[in-house]
């Protein structure tokens, strides 16, 4: 049986909820005949790169999925790229704010996610969900987290595929932000990373067609 580690980010910036640790927290123990494991990961540079490589170390993935939450965007967003650079635009949750830093000092610039991304967008549109296939995973704990995971992947003993979903705001996190920022039901969030994670284990070649955004 196929494993998927599944990560979320604890809460930050002043919200009480993070959707995409809710989210996940919901998801089956079983997708498409593989296991899934759902861990929660620090919002924090230095502490969710360790988290994450004992996770990997101690669970020994086939694949790996984190989540995380992008305010502002109306879809699911399944990030193609991990770029080696840490620009932050606030602390993170233990007061570091890294400026024009590398995540991996001598890593590649960047790294494609290496799931079925494009297979997952579509997995999600049919489970009813806005997505979309997004270029960039932006310079905060996010993007360091995935381009973690697959500096990780690239160096496991194993076979490891790996990428990151971004996350609308929830629902509830709107009531003190302006009327027409989007959001996404939990419940919605979780029926599309179910869909995602089963395109992922289905999956050996994506699709190709033409998609994508970069915001």
């Amino acid at each position: 049986m196929a494993k998927v580690l599944v990560t979320g980010f604890e809460p930050f910036g002043g919200d009480s909820v993070n959707p995409a640790l809710e989210a996940v927290k919901q998801l089956p123990s079983t997708i498409a005949g593989a296991q899934v494991v759902v861990k929660e990961v620090p919002t924090a540079f230095e502490r969710s790169a360790q988290v994450l490589e004992d996770l990997m170390d101690a669970e020994k993935p086939d694949l790996v999925l984190c989540v995380g939450q992008a305010g502002g965007r109306a879809a699911m967003s399944v990030e193609r790229v991990a770029i080696n650079l840490i620009d932050a635009r606030i602390p993170d949750n233990d007061g570091d704010q890294p400026l024009d830093t590398p995540v991996r000092e001598g890593g590649p610039d960047a790294y494609f996610a290496t799931l079925p991304v494009k297979s997952m967008v579509k997995a999600m549109h049919e489970a009813g969900v806005p997505a979309a296939l997004s270029y960039s995973a932006g310079t905060y704990v996010c993007n360091s987290l995935m381009y973690n995971a697959l500096y990780l992947a690239a160096r496991a003993n194993k076979p490891v595929r790996a990428g990151f979903v971004h996350v609308p705001f929830a629902t509830e996190q709107a009531v003190d932000r302006p009327a027409s920022t989007p959001t996404m039901d939990i419940s919605c969030i979780t029926r599309a990373l179910e869909a995602g994670i089963a395109a992922m284990v289905t999956t050996d070649e994506d699709i190709h067609i033409f998609m994508g955004t970069i915001s």
